[in-house]
């Protein structure tokens, strides 16, 4: 589904990725592990054309997308992406329910009366019913990660980014948070690439293991 040819980024004289190679399968998870400061969220990033790669090619479902420079196109090309931001990111003027529906307006065309539908619905695949009316300052870490999951899966996308998705939480909830990025895959069908340091959820969690070392896999 996704393939990536000789990656390179620097960010001045600090060269990040020095000419990644890697095959991302449709329907299955990559874990992507390595040392703190290796390129990890640098390459999802790339990926999701967050950052502009400086050589190699990164193709989708078989199109080149490394040089995309038109807003409306990288726009198409990020409705078929869900980013889960490792400290969740949610808005804590809005509440949860609001937060879910968020990336509906500037993603979709779906229309704003089923925005509290798509909201529960979501909110219940992630294990959270009823909270739709709670601020995030309301949550422990482990319920704004699911919330956060759910704002993914409102566009419905195709591909899930995870950076670090069990960070900064307690052995129970990492296992929960492995078992809903487990069944996502089994229900949804979805390909999921997961950053990470915890080696036990790489292993639990993952169809293929990459590891990033010195600019490379």
């Amino acid at each position: 589904m996704i393939e990536i040819i000789d990656l390179k980024k620097h960010f001045g004289p600090k060269h990040i990725l020095r000419g990644v190679n890697l095959k991302i399968e449709e329907g299955k998870t990559l874990a992507v592990i390595g040392g703190s400061g290796t390129g990890k969220s640098t390459l999802i990033k790339c990926i999701i054309r967050l950052l502009e790669p400086d050589g190699g090619k990164i193709l989708f479902n078989n199109k080149d997308i490394t040089h995309i420079k038109k807003q409306m196109e990288l726009a198409k090309l990020r409705r078929s992406f869900g980013y889960l931001f490792q400290e969740g990111a949610l808005f804590d003027s809005l509440s949860v329910g609001e937060n879910v529906v968020f990336g509906l307006k500037y993603l979709t065309d779906t229309p704003k009366s089923e925005y509290a539908r798509i909201a529960k619905e979501k909110l219940a695949l992630v294990g959270l019913k009823g909270i739709e009316h709670l601020r995030p300052s309301e949550l422990s870490g482990g319920m704004k990660k699911r919330v956060s999951l759910a704002r993914v899966l409102a566009t419905e996308p195709k591909v899930i980014l995870y950076d670090e998705p069990t960070s900064g939480l307690d052995p129970i909830m990492s296992e929960i948070i492995n078992e809903l990025i487990i069944d996502l895959k089994n229900k949804l069908g979805v390909t999921s690439v997961v950053i990470t340091h915890d080696m036990k959820s790489a292993f639990e969690i993952s169809d293929n293991m990459a590891m990033l070392y010195e600019g490379k896999v």
